[in-house]
């Protein structure tokens, strides 16, 4: 395992942060290559905890000769945010400087690499991936950093930008565990989700403002409808496969849970060719199939109150069944929530507390309904 530091711009006189990323295997295997991170949103910290598992693990699969490709792990992939702490509450999902979400306005790399490879790329799948890939990092370099934000972000897409497999590890407020994927990808991502036992999976080309997962692997599926667009008879490979994971709830943070998920995560990564020696345990069903992201569906409190939850995230519900109730104490208001579509019931708000217009349950249904931006704040 090697360590190394990456200085952050410093925002302030006297002070600097830096990212810790560790390294595992070989930089340029065939067997290709693996980026991990977690705590983008510093206040989700199941991922950190499985970060960590999976890192003493890999310590010694590297020590039994069993890593093939080069694996990435930054366990904790935002310094900024974890110094948001004030008066004892973490506020770790937007920079208090700006104001930005840590998980959104990436680099959008496509027009960049396109006019930079249009001319290069040929009848090899394989030479048009390195081609686009060192295109990649080149634009990368060149970017200022006029901000830490932006430095932070700068760093960790350099650091991804050339994987095979990304995965950020986040979570929801109170969820089952869940994943987020580019539909070009599922076909990919489906072992992991079988691996991970996911209840949900959330699949979109774009969800808008460039999270980090998108603005990693959507490139691919771009320069292939560019090349489309010009006429260009040339194969152009989905070479990331970016999913972004949420680790169940903000409260479901243990080891047993970290353990689970990070032999998940490991057999996966056994699958596809970069840890060899032992045979990834057999694929389980998939819990619920995919979904469109544009058919996720938002219960919202009509009236404020307080929240009583009738099913558990990871339940299945059908169209018209009853999934929350909002109690209006002074009123004696009572409004039943339910799905106008049916589907997987995935996650939960966290405070039994609600304004009115609030989000208090998602379900994933099959129905496509939603247009333009996809994702919360």
């Amino acid at each position: 395992m090697i360590h190394h530091h990456h200085p952050l711009i410093s925002s302030c006189l006297g002070t600097q942060r830096q990212l810790s990323s560790f390294h595992f295997g070989q930089p340029g295997s065939p067997a290709g290559k693996a980026y991990i991170q977690a705590s983008l949103h510093a206040d989700e910290l199941p991922g950190m905890l499985t970060a960590w598992e999976l890192k003493q693990q890999l310590q010694e699969l590297e020590q039994q000769g069993k890593i093939a490709g080069e694996i990435i792990l930054v366990p904790q992939a935002n310094p900024i945010g974890h110094a948001q702490s004030i008066q004892g509450y973490q506020l770790g999902r937007f920079d208090l400087a700006s104001g930005q979400n840590f998980n959104r306005h990436y680099p959008q790399l496509t027009n960049a690499v396109y006019a930079a490879v249009k001319n290069q790329l040929g009848a090899d799948a394989k030479s048009n991936t390195a081609h686009i890939r060192q295109a990649m990092r080149q634009h990368l370099r060149q970017l200022t950093e006029p901000t830490e934000l932006v430095s932070l972000r700068k760093t960790l897409m350099l650091l991804a930008t050339d994987a095979d497999i990304v995965l950020d590890l986040h979570c929801d407020s109170n969820a089952a565990l869940h994943v987020y994927t580019g539909t070009p990808l599922w076909e990919q991502c489906e072992p992991l989700a079988r691996y991970l036992q996911s209840h949900a999976q959330l699949l979109a080309t774009e969800s808008g403002d460039y999270p980090f997962d998108e603005a990693c692997s959507q490139t691919w599926w771009e320069l292939q409808a560019l090349c489309q667009r010009d006429g260009l008879d040339v194969p152009i490979e989905m070479a990331c496969l970016s999913v972004t994971v949420e680790l169940r709830g903000q409260h479901q943070v243990n080891r047993q849970l970290a353990k689970q998920d990070a032999a998940a995560i490991l057999d996966f990564l056994r699958w596809r060719g970069l840890i060899t020696g032992d045979t990834p345990a057999a694929l389980p069903p998939l819990p619920y199939p995919a979904t469109p992201l544009a058919g996720s569906e938002n219960l919202l409190a009509p009236h404020p109150g307080v929240v009583s939850f009738l099913l558990p995230p990871g339940s299945v519900v059908t169209a018209g069944q009853p999934v929350a109730e909002v109690i209006d104490p002074l009123q004696d208001k009572v409004a039943v929530l339910s799905s106008a579509y049916g589907g997987m019931l995935y996650a939960h708000e966290l405070h039994p507390y609600a304004t009115a217009g609030m989000t208090v349950a998602k379900v994933a249904t099959a129905q496509a309904f939603k247009t333009g931006k996809l994702l919360s704040a």
